[in-house]
């Protein structure tokens, strides 16, 4: 038994992110925004609440065998979190993902020891869509279980029972609303499931990127989408088991403009390096404050670090290729 203030490897290192609010932005807008510094968990990302509870769940319920093989298809830090945890409990792991990920995601994949698959993107709709293209792989090897993170709910109660729960201890329960994006929804849905039960008058908001149906679902009730976006693991044209019946008070959408001008003001005024899906979720919750005016609380994901997308986000080539020249802060 170890003591108190010693956590019991790497599975025992997943979450109690320190909570922090971001200054910048918070004397812009005259409201204390707080992001979850989910970039401090072992495996670097929010993904790894996930893939620890859908993994623990797996060995609970029997479906998962010593020395046994879990497939994922993924953007890239699920899979991260999944081969941390297979690694320290001596299974194998094998992703699913995209070509068009950012390579250091990639990368790292396969510097952990996963068996990576790339894949062309696809829609869902399409059977070579890596979600599907995981799936049944997983169904052709012996002694292997499918992750599925979109409709594993293990990854939403992962949320309700950590994430949002230390969101609230960490807030003494005073804060007005919570908002990210949602790519598998487990994330939003556990969050705002916990904050509601403790306090209906908490707002609830889905951050949306361009390119994603989540936006016009909440507003108009079908998933259609217009424009696109450069940001990875988020935007989503289906309704998940994980999202399922979530309390979703309202909705914004962020473009990549807005998102990468609020990465380098993170980084140039705040020193906190992020990732494109965490850009989409301060970006909101800069535009959730803007609604309800000052002297309000938001609270938000932060949920990676900006060093997996070097050589795309915050290379300058890439960016003059897209379009994408920030707006530099001084």
């Amino acid at each position: 038994m170890c003591p108190m203030n010693i956590r019991e490897g790497f599975d025992g290192s997943v979450g109690n992110t320190p909570l922090i609010k971001l200054r910048s932005i918070s004397e812009e807008t005259g409201c204390t925004i707080l992001g979850k510094a989910e970039f401090m968990n072992p495996g670097g990302s929010v993904k790894d609440r996930a893939a620890l509870f859908i993994i623990d769940d797996a060995e609970k319920s029997g479906k998962l065998k010593p020395g046994g093989v879990v497939v994922e298809g993924t953007a890239g830090n699920t899979g991260i979190g999944l081969t941390h945890i297979c690694n320290a409990r001596g299974y194998k792991s094998m992703i699913v993902i995209p070509d068009n990920q950012s390579i250091e995601k990639i990368e790292t994949l396969r510097t952990l020891g996963a068996d990576v698959k790339t894949v062309p993107p696809a829609p869902f709709a399409n059977e070579n869509n890596y979600v599907h293209v995981s799936r049944r792989l997983a169904e052709s090897l012996p002694n292997a279980i499918w992750a599925n993170q979109f409709d594993n709910t293990s990854n939403r109660r992962a949320h309700f029972e950590t994430t949002g729960k230390e969101i609230w201890q960490q807030t003494d329960g005073k804060l007005d609303a919570f908002t990210c994006a949602t790519g598998t929804g487990g994330t939003f849905a556990g969050v705002a499931e916990y904050l509601k039960q403790q306090n209906k008058s908490i707002r609830t908001i889905v951050a949306d990127p361009m390119g994603s149906g989540v936006y016009s679902w909440v507003k108009n009730g079908e998933f259609k989408s217009q424009g696109n976006s450069f940001s990875e693991g988020i935007g989503i044209m289906r309704l998940t088991r994980n999202l399922e019946g979530a309390p979703i008070d309202d909705a914004v959408q962020v473009d990549d403009s807005e998102m990468i001008n609020i990465l380098y003001k993170l980084l140039r005024k705040d020193g906190i390096f992020l990732g494109g899906s965490a850009g989409i979720n301060v970006a909101a919750a800069v535009k959730v404050a803007q609604q309800l005016g000052p002297g309000h609380t938001i609270v938000t994901i932060l949920c990676d670090g900006g060093a997996r997308y070097q050589s795309k986000l915050f290379n300058s080539d890439w960016q003059k290729e897209k379009g994408l020249t920030p707006d530099l802060v001084d």
